[in-house]
């Protein structure tokens, strides 16, 4: 195929041997900066691997002349200017099917941590004490569970609810005519409003969701809540959840993301009051942006991205 792929971020190796194999020229420049390639660098590269490290913005893809296209691992598209790629007639791929297990798995075992108290029952028992009235837990079939956003993480989430007995409910932008599959009631956002005892966030990080989750929508609620969030940190504002604890709007939060997570998603901008508040609240559950982070998911990710790339050359 004689076309040059440079690899600037660090994916699984499968990704890099397929291309290799089918006649690519692969290389990897995980360290390559913006200002190389504002000065030419890539001027002759036909193709790009990344995952967050760097905002592929207009003036970065003038820099590029040759470019065909883009793969991203995994699901998020925000730190590419996609309309700029698509007026460019450079093809833009992302591979969301390969995480979409681990975030389903993930969400539910931190879901069931919550409702069972696991969390405060192994530090209990750790700590030398036996309190069983105190770590009484709540059944998650008995729950009523709302899924906004549901494309590939929604629907891996819901299957793997389908099995508990609980009601699911889910509201999407765009897709439409999921009513049924695995006993999800395609419904509008107000219907989640009303009768949810727990939510789950499963959206890209657009203009429209961004700061989606403020005071005002989690007061929308009829009753308490569990807010769930592992889709895009920027969807929830923090000091929102921590009122919302404060007020009882919500009965508890599970967040994967953070808003003070640094654009390359490694490692955290600042650690605010609101964010020590949150890690401190027995009513919360808090991972490192890790619910895709499989080992399995690491090969699937760029499993997926060979089989896209290599389907369209």
């Amino acid at each position: 195929m004689n076309e040059r792929i440079v690899f600037l971020d660090t994916v699984h190796s499968i990704l890099f041997d397929r291309l290799n194999a089918e006649g690519m020229s692969c290389s990897w420049e995980t360290d390559m900066s913006r200002d190389s390639i504002m000065n030419g660098a890539l001027n002759d590269i036909h193709g790009i691997v990344l995952r967050s490290r760097l905002t592929l913005d207009s003036s970065l893809l003038d820099a590029m002349p040759q470019l065909k296209w883009i793969a991203r691992s995994g699901a998020g598209l925000e730190n590419i200017d996609t309309e700029s790629a698509e007026a460019r007639g450079i093809r833009v791929i992302n591979s969301p099917e390969g995480n979409a297990d681990s975030v389903g798995e993930h969400v539910v075992g931190q879901l069931l941590m919550l409702l069972h108290k696991l969390h405060t029952g192994h530090q209990h028992v750790q700590q030398g004490g036996w309190d069983r009235e105190a770590h009484r837990g709540s059944e998650l079939g008995a729950k009523t569970v709302g899924i906004i956003g549901y494309g590939n993480m929604g629907s891996a989430f819901a299957q793997r609810l389908s099995g508990f007995g609980c009601r699911l409910l889910a509201q999407d932008l765009i897709k439409r005519g999921f009513h049924g599959e695995y006993g999800v009631e395609e419904v509008e956002l107000a219907t989640i409003f009303e009768h949810c005892d727990v939510v789950s966030l499963h959206v890209p990080l657009t203009e429209i969701t961004r700061k989606m989750v403020n005071t005002d929508w989690i007061q929308r609620f009829k009753k308490p809540v569990i807010l769930i969030n592992s889709s895009r940190g920027a969807v929830v504002e923090t000091t929102a959840v921590v009122a919302g604890l404060d007020s009882g709007h919500l009965q508890g939060a599970i967040l994967d993301v953070i808003e003070y997570e640094k654009k390359s998603l490694e490692g955290l901008s600042a650690r605010p009051e609101a964010l020590d508040n949150l890690s401190s609240d027995e009513r919360v559950v808090l991972s490192p942006h890790v619910a895709g982070w499989s080992h399995e998911s690491y090969f699937k990710l760029s499993n997926v991205l060979a089989d896209k790339v290599l389907r369209n050359s």
